[in-house]
């Protein structure tokens, strides 16, 4: 069967609320044919989201409509495989509610992501000038890097741009000590003429997995790439939401920029990282 995510605004709700109402759906999914698998809950935002496999939408829709009434204001259907890369598969309490994949705190998964992507600077020139065969082991050395810089904050590359990656965090410092990660290890990377060998450009973004536009994480990974293709060479830029959720970590940003980026109506708050780590 098709698998579905929902969205809800529901300010003020407590998580006990949501295990009430995901109880409900519980009682009466079977009617329906829909199995309501689990949920997130943004308590601070007043959002939850939940994860059904239904025939339709519209039977999904019904099960909550006749177990509390509080029925979606977004259901869209989603790839597996998409929802496994930017949810993770996760564990959930006892209640339904997911759990922050990949610890054994017992904390909470919010479901907000971070997206960062990565783009070598100058890649066709550099394929140009080097050959195909050097600039391919460039292209290789740099994924490498990604990949470990990536692993070694529990992230998850989704993948490959070409000339880059996209990775998806749980947390926006994990975003953050990634990208500073891979630009430190880039820039120790020299050439004979003592320059780096290649330069990156690192972008960042963090949302909820619907945005807008029936897009699974459509706007979030829209604002990562062109912050990604807007930073200078050699730094990271990202969104001004992440420097503000880092705040008390130990990071350095500098002061907020406002960022024209194609596809956004408006300017975008960004800030560049001071690269210390």
């Amino acid at each position: 069967m098709p698998l579905y995510l929902d969205i809800h605004n529901i300010p003020g709700a407590s998580f006990d609320d949501l295990r009430k109402a995901h109880e409900a759906d519980l009682d009466v999914q079977k009617k329906h044919g829909v199995d309501y698998r689990k949920y997130w809950f943004n308590e601070k935002c007043g959002k939850a989201f939940c994860l059904i496999e239904a025939p339709s939408a519209e039977a999904a829709e019904a099960v909550h409509r006749e177990a509390h009434g509080l029925t979606a204001e977004k259901i869209i259907e989603i790839d597996p495989e998409i929802a496994e890369s930017f949810l993770g598969g996760g564990e959930i309490d006892s209640a339904g509610a997911a759990l922050v994949p990949g610890t054994r705190t017992g904390e909470h998964d919010n479901a907000v992501r971070s997206v960062m992507f990565t783009d070598i600077v100058g890649s066709t020139e550099l394929a140009q000038r080097m050959g195909d065969d050097a600039a391919f082991e460039l292209v290789t050395l740099h994924d490498a890097i990604v990949r470990q810089a990536v692993a070694d904050q529990n992230g998850k590359v989704i993948k490959h741009t070409g000339d880059g990656m996209m990775a998806v965090f749980l947390s926006p410092v994990a975003a953050v000590r990634a990208a500073c990660t891979i630009q430190t290890v880039t820039r120790e990377l020299k050439g004979d003429n003592g320059e780096p060998r290649f330069l990156v450009r690192i972008g960042a973004a963090a949302g909820e997995p619907i945005e807008r536009d029936n897009d699974f994480f459509g706007t979030t990974v829209n604002l990562a790439a062109r912050l990604c293709a807007h930073a200078a060479p050699g730094t990271v830029l990202v969104a001004n939401g992440i420097a503000e959720m880092c705040l008390g970590k130990g990071m350095k940003f500098a002061d907020v920029q406002r960022a024209e980026l194609k596809g956004f109506d408006e300017a975008i708050p960004a800030r560049e990282v001071v690269i210390t780590c």
